[in-house]
């Protein structure tokens, strides 16, 4: 699988200066964790989920989590395991498909170590599982129940916790809260693959909620913990780990993204502000500018609901040619000793020893997402994606 991997071979060759590359399940946990990109949620109740989840990776999805916690009633649990797992050996029993990144996000420990063994062959296709409102003491439950579930199994599994509880966002036990999710996470440092914000339960516990004209940082108390987060446990010099990106609530039901006319080529020809105003009229501004604001925070991939929001995710994730241009320049063995230099693009002055971190980050980043054309820009990007 690769990024863009969807769009046709000579499309991309004309949008990428370095395509994305390829990896599959088994690569490297560092590759994995920043190949993540935007991460579907989906209901495990779907009756048809093999079938929704081959056609999301025709579309460009690349990790998905099929949910039995919060979008699901309490009710369905035991009709959803059951589902997953027929789902599971439907998938298994298709010859050449290639699905994405496939997580289950469960509510208990001990449904790690039950799914997995009822899986059966399917395990194979199974890359590990989301552990919902994940504190210290929460925590180890789960993740020692996934250590046994990966040794039976004889399958890597990950661990993706996501950070939601009111003990973290209330400032009375966030320091120690925060201290205990670090203690544990870095106990099982192998097994954790990315850690996620749940920025839904944070607003519930004071009964807000974004309109589609805010981010999750106009909400101070919001925006307040992710920074805190970020500050503990996204730390750049190697104790961190990846932190994505909050969930963003809001698309147009029964209505295509964009109007039509948008998807006749895999480029714009100057319709740039029509398309502009496509995303406006379909609440994705707002998508756009949190996007920004995660990477600008530190987080990389965001949790989305909607099929819709996955190719903005992943346009605005590829490294432009200037951030690519300024972070080898960075990084080049001659600037070891440090120093300052004028950029390639003549705009702005490269400091080697504060920008190192950040150039390392973002030639990870140009890795898995590629590095645009010095021509090439979103609009590109995603209208060559919607056209593949």
């Amino acid at each position: 699988m690769r990024h863009f991997g969807h769009i046709a071979p000579e499309v991309r060759q004309r949008l990428f200066h370095r395509e994305p590359c390829a990896f599959t399940a088994d690569s490297s946990p560092r590759l994995l964790a920043a190949a993540l990109g935007a991460t579907l949620y989906s209901p495990a109740t779907r009756p048809r989920l093999a079938d929704d989840i081959l056609k999301q990776a025709g579309h460009g999805v690349i990790s998905m989590v099929l949910c039995l916690e919060d979008s699901i009633d309490d009710a369905e649990v035991v009709g959803a395991e059951e589902n997953l797992v027929r789902q599971f050996a439907d998938l298994a029993g298709r010859d050449g498909a290639e699905p994405p990144l496939l997580f289950i996000r469960v509510r208990t420990p001990e449904q790690i170590a039950d799914l997995t063994e009822r899986l059966g062959a399917g395990i194979r296709l199974l890359s590990g599982f989301v552990l919902p409102k994940f504190t210290e003491e929460r925590g180890v439950a789960f993740l020692e129940s996934l250590a046994v579930a990966e040794a039976a199994s004889g399958r890597r599994l990950f661990a993706m916790p996501v950070l939601e509880s009111p003990e973290l966002l209330h400032l009375e036990s966030r320091s120690e809260t925060l201290a205990g999710i670090a203690r544990t996470v870095d106990k099982y440092r192998e097994r954790v693959l990315a850690l996620r914000l749940g920025v839904t339960d944070f607003c519930s516990a004071y009964g807000l909620r974004r309109p589609p004209h805010m981010t999750a940082y106009d909400v101070h108390i919001v925006a307040s913990v992710i920074a805190d987060v970020v500050n503990r446990l996204g730390r750049a010099d190697g104790t961190g780990f990846t932190v994505t990106g909050p969930v963003w609530e809001y698309f147009r039901a029964q209505e295509r993204m964009f109007k039509p006319q948008l998807r006749r080529s895999p480029f714009l020809e100057g319709r740039a502000e029509e398309l502009r105003q496509a995303l406006i009229e379909h609440d994705i501004d707002g998508l756009l500018r949190e996007i920004e604001l995660d990477r600008a925070n530190g987080l990389l991939g965001k949790t989305c609901i909607h099929p819709s929001h996955v190719l903005p995710v992943h346009a605005l994730s590829v490294v432009s040619h200037e951030e690519f241009s300024d972070a080898e320049d960075i990084l080049r063995p001659e600037r070891d000793g440090g120093g300052v230099m004028r950029s390639a693009y003549t705009n702005k002055m490269n400091e080697v020893k504060p920008h190192r971190a950040w150039a390392e980050r973002t030639l990870q980043r140009a890795e898995v997402f590629g590095v645009a054309r010095e021509d090439i820009g979103f609009v590109e990007l995603l209208t060559a994606g919607l056209s593949g």
